[in-house]
């Protein structure tokens, strides 16, 4: 009985820190829209400019997530993380000097979009899927998921605070100086690869397999693609949708109470995914969130624009957020064991990342070029809708070495 008590004390000590360290990482990234203002007034840099440094953040986090993701799955977690905390502070701190463009792409791009990779919530949950026992990681990585969001629901009403009682260079400050607690809330993320319970290890036997076989498979390959759809949206909806909600003649803190909120109804979207992707398909479960998010932008931009339609709409995508996250990874570990999948499941952020990058970038570009956001809108409709019909035909089922058509 004591062990059983001391293992489940240990998990739950696991999923605290872990929750923490996401919660922490994932807030201030979050925040950035909120300094597209600020920070392109003081500068005269136009929209594009500051929207390719978070796209070039974006496309950072994703190439450095398998790269993490190896080694963690090779030195463990807690070495990983660490290096995120330092990358992910120095980007914070330098955004307060920069003076160009370039140098802003150099900071908030490259070495905070690293920083974010090395320690955001799938490198998070690769420690949660080797300790926690099966039966409890679907609502494990809803609550890592979650944490992330609280992160979002907490950072984003605190970063319009900082900015509106110290500046937007106080406040970068007081952000980076919050990555000192995660040298301590990472020790109890032990592991590697090495480390996965004898039961869970499969039959894929190193890390050249496991891609081999990755490459292989249909549904690996599918899932990879429609998970772009998902970075496009929230990365387009987190830096624009402040500066849209601006250009409609609302308070700036219109812009930061649609984050919080949706940060907040994410989190009941996460942990609620956690539950229903434990139980249900995960396949259809993905399809029918990624229709969803297309029905709530179609509605939101037709719809008189209004302080009652902002707030509904955010709490809408809120719960639709980050609620792929839990069957997503959960499909990883179907597929392929939990052994490697902070590589494999780093190889499918990338691909997120790519679309996060262009959700950015086209949002600014556009805007620039016709003084609206309503063509992105529209694309992102058409995007949930391709998503929708390209996670339909996935198969929830383990693949075998032995197997080499595509599957």
């Amino acid at each position: 009985m004591s062990t059983t008590r001391s293992d489940a004390a240990y998990t739950a000590l696991l999923i605290f820190c872990g929750c923490m360290i996401a919660m922490i990482s994932f807030g201030p990234r979050s925040a950035m829209g909120l300094y597209l203002s600020p920070m392109t007034m003081e500068h005269g840099w136009t929209r594009e400019s500051f929207a390719m440094a978070l796209a070039i953040q974006n496309l950072a986090w994703g190439a450095a997530q398998p790269l993490a993701g190896a080694i963690a799955d090779k030195f463990g977690v807690g070495r990983t993380v660490i290096i995120g905390a330092v990358l992910y502070a120095a980007g914070l701190y330098l955004m307060t000097q920069v003076s160009s463009p370039l140098e802003f792409q150099l900071t908030a791009g490259v070495l905070m979009g690293a920083g974010i990779g090395f320690s955001s919530f799938g490198i998070i949950l690769s420690a949660f899927a080797r300790t926690i026992p099966v039966q409890q990681r679907s609502i494990a990585f809803g609550l890592g998921t979650a944490a992330g969001s609280f992160g979002q629901f907490l950072f984003a009403p605190l970063g319009q605070a900082l900015i509106d009682g110290f500046g937007w260079q106080q406040s970068l400050l007081v952000l980076a100086g919050l990555f000192v607690l995660l040298p301590i809330l990472v020790i109890p993320l032990r592991g590697n690869a090495q480390s996965t319970p004898a039961q869970d290890s499969g039959e894929i036997e190193n890390l050249p397999q496991a891609l081999a076989l990755a490459f292989k498979t249909r549904s690996y390959l599918l899932l990879t693609a429609g998970f772009f759809v998902c970075g496009f949206h929230v990365a387009f909806i987190t830096v624009h949708m402040p500066a849209y909600i601006s250009d409609l003649g609302f308070s700036p803190a219109w812009g930061a109470w649609a984050l919080a909120l949706i940060g907040l109804f994410n989190i009941v979207g996460s942990i609620a995914s956690g539950f229903i992707s434990g139980r249900y398909s995960k396949p259809y479960f993905l399809s029918l969130i990624y229709l969803g998010r297309s029905v709530a932008i179609l509605a939101f931009i037709m719809l008189p624009i209004t302080p009652a339609s902002i707030l509904v709409f955010s709490a809408v995508m809120g719960l639709l957020w980050l609620s792929t996250v839990p069957p997503t990874s959960g499909l990883v570990v179907v597929m392929f064991g939990p052994k490697f999948m902070g590589t494999l499941f780093g190889i499918v952020f990338f691909s997120h990342q790519v679309g996060s990058f262009l959700g950015i970038w086209l949002g600014g570009k556009f805007y620039d070029e016709t003084g609206s956001y309503d063509p992105i809108w529209w694309l992102g409709i058409a995007l949930g809708i391709l998503a929708a019909l390209i996670h339909w035909p996935i198969r929830e089922t383990a693949v075998s070495p032995a197997k080499t058509a595509l599957a």
